[in-house]
């Protein structure tokens, strides 16, 4: 077996033992512990992006969800202060719901990897390139706007997470 074969292994070993401790965590019924364990499984993620030569991927995985976004679940999981007996109730019908919807996606996962008829070997000139990814997105102008778009949306967000965090206004 060589070397990156046991890295995939290792990664993806580590994304499904984090991802399962951040639902079912043994450790501490605080939720903060879950979110904590989500950073770890996103950077667990990352490594297998590294593996498949998509650095960009991989970069933006660590910076934009481990960073950002997980300070922004933190920040609303700090700002709800769920009391103890509200967090952890067992709900039957989220959990058969919850089952059926994973089981689905599985479902079609297995379905479309099966009819997936492309070669085995695709063009690997493109794959973790940057450049061309920059190029593309910013110099053909179809993407600007949108991405100028999002922009002003996460920023919006976060002017009205920090207006309904202040305590009276003024």
């Amino acid at each position: 077996m060589a070397f990156p074969d046991i890295l995939f292994y290792i990664c993806a070993f580590l994304t499904l033992l984090f991802g399962a401790l951040v639902v079912a965590n043994p450790f501490s019924r605080n939720p903060v512990t879950s979110a904590m364990f989500l950073v770890l499984t996103i950077i667990s993620m990352s490594g297998l992006f590294l593996l498949l030569n998509a650095f960009f991927l991989a970069t933006v995985q660590i910076l934009v969800y481990a960073g950002a976004v997980m300070v922004l679940f933190l920040f609303v999981i700090m700002l709800l202060d769920l009391k103890e007996e509200q967090r952890r109730k067992i709900n039957l019908f989220g959990i058969v719901t919850g089952t059926a919807s994973v089981a689905g996606l599985g479902v079609l996962l297995w379905g479309t990897i099966w009819s997936q008829r492309s070669p085995a070997n695709p063009d690997l000139k493109l794959i973790g390139d940057t450049k061309a990814l920059g190029l593309e997105l910013f110099t053909k102008g179809q993407f600007l706007l949108p991405f100028e778009i999002v922009s002003v949306l996460l920023l919006v967000a976060m002017v009205g997470v920090i207006l309904l965090s202040k305590k009276e206004l003024k």
